[in-house]
């Protein structure tokens, strides 16, 4: 286990997991609409469909797992005294559910009212998110580049709702705002200013912990996250003063910081000292071929801008994206943070180490390369589906599946941790 780990600090158990158990079923939701709708609901970004479909993942799947994650990184790995966890659990996490369900009700039924409900639900839940972790990580007394990424990127969170809900209020109330360049730059600092930075300042920590590999490079991680920090703030001013060429070029700057974070990973996996693959590295490596092939697309339409003409470009790279890089990154931590929520509370009810059983037994490994599988093969379908509409359908079915097994294996964790809890307990009483 890593020694500079901050076990005491941890939050409540159902801090972290109201979070990751909510967060497979929005996953499972996206899958239903798709294979309810079928057909060519992929052939735009635009169609109301596929504007649900994506926030279904970003603010349902992503942002739910997201913030439980950090509810339980920030005490234990990086020494961040969360203030309150239970209570601003209690309180966001509902918050967050029920916005992105209005969202993406609004979107799917053209009701302008769902819209602008969702709004002040995001503000408020992001709002308090927001404001409790940034103290704690202001607070801490830890240092280095896990923390100040880790920052930058709920700075990229707290714009990223700023910015959609401007948006869902010029939709829902007519408002003359240039919505199409407005959209690409939300796009940016919610894939890349909050998620891929997060997914930044976590591998920096737990991919040499947990797959076992040497650290990122000391000049790449200082300088990843104000890097791609700058690029997104370029690319934002290009797109709001509408400068087409040049935010086409500050693209292809964005997609080379894409590439460089996916290969050093890759490079990192394959130079580790134990070869043993398991549910997390697999998931980590699907995610970041995902990510090497979404730079390379986005990078080829920057520069050949007739490629990206067809609308169905841009849905290729969301796939790319969402289920691709982020719902395989996610999938593959959840894998980790589950068993290790378990053991870490086991192991504080006062029983010998020896009685507290080991992470592997958590969730079955079976269960767990299941699930992986499916996972990779509804997402070879969903990126086929974008060019091939037949297909849409049987992806939804396998990605709405792959969800539910994973939203499973979650709940059988949860239910291993209440099983193993009640023996400790009753050993103890015993002895």
């Amino acid at each position: 286990m890593h020694p500079n780990l901050s076990f005491e600090q941890a939050p409540p158990i159902s801090v972290p997991y109201r979070f990751l158990l909510a967060a497979p079923w929005f996953g499972v939701l996206a899958g239903i609409l798709l294979a309810w709708v079928g057909g060519d609901v992929l052939g735009s970004r635009w169609t109301p469909e596929a504007l649900a479909l994506v926030h279904l993942i970003a603010v349902g799947f992503m942002l739910q797992a997201m913030s439980g994650a950090m509810f339980q990184f920030i005490p234990v790995a990086v020494g961040g005294n969360v203030s309150r966890p239970l209570l601003v659990a209690n309180v966001v996490q509902p918050l967050l559910l029920v916005a992105a369900l209005l969202l993406v009700a609004g979107f799917l039924f053209g009701a302008p009212a769902l819209l602008s409900a969702a709004v002040p639900l995001f503000l408020v839940g992001v709002g308090v998110f927001a404001v409790v972790v940034l103290l704690a990580l202001w607070r801490t007394p830890a240092t280095g580049m896990t923390i100040w990424t880790m920052r930058l990127a709920l700075a990229g969170l707290v714009v990223t709702v700023l910015l959609g809900s401007l948006l869902a209020e010029a939709l829902a109330r007519g408002l003359a705002l240039p919505l199409i360049p407005l959209t690409n730059i939300h796009l940016a600092w919610g894939l890349g200013a909050w998620a891929l930075m997060l997914v930044a300042a976590v591998s920096y920590f737990v991919v040499p912990m947990f797959q076992l590999t040497h650290p990122y490079p000391l000049w790449f991680a200082r300088g990843f996250g104000p890097f791609l920090m700058l690029l997104v703030l370029i690319w934002s001013g290009l797109w709001l003063r509408e400068d087409t060429s040049l935010a086409q070029a500050s693209g292809v700057l964005l997609a080379t910081a894409c590439a460089a974070f996916g290969g050093i990973t890759l490079w990192l996996q394959y130079t580790r000292r134990r070869k043993i693959d398991d549910a997390t590295s697999l998931n980590f490596r699907v995610a970041m071929i995902a990510l090497l092939v979404f730079a390379v697309s986005a990078a080829l339409m920057a520069v050949q801008p007739q490629w990206a003409e067809d609308p169905r470009a841009t849905v290729w790279l969301g796939m790319l994206a969402f289920p691709g890089v982020f719902v395989s990154t996610i999938s593959g931590m959840t894998y980790k943070i589950t068993p290790f929520l378990n053991w870490l509370h086991l192991q504080r009810l006062g029983a010998p180490i020896a009685a507290v059983p080991n992470m592997k037994k958590m969730i079955p490994a079976e269960a767990m390369t299941g699930q992986f599988r499916l996972h990779v093969l509804a997402l070879g379908l969903l990126l086929a589906a974008v060019w091939l509409p037949a297909l849409t359908r049987p992806a939804g079915l396998a990605f709405a599946v792959s969800c539910a097994w994973l939203g499973v294996n979650v709940i059988r964790a949860l239910q291993n941790y209440r099983r193993f809890r009640d023996q400790i307990r009753a050993s103890v009483l015993h002895h």
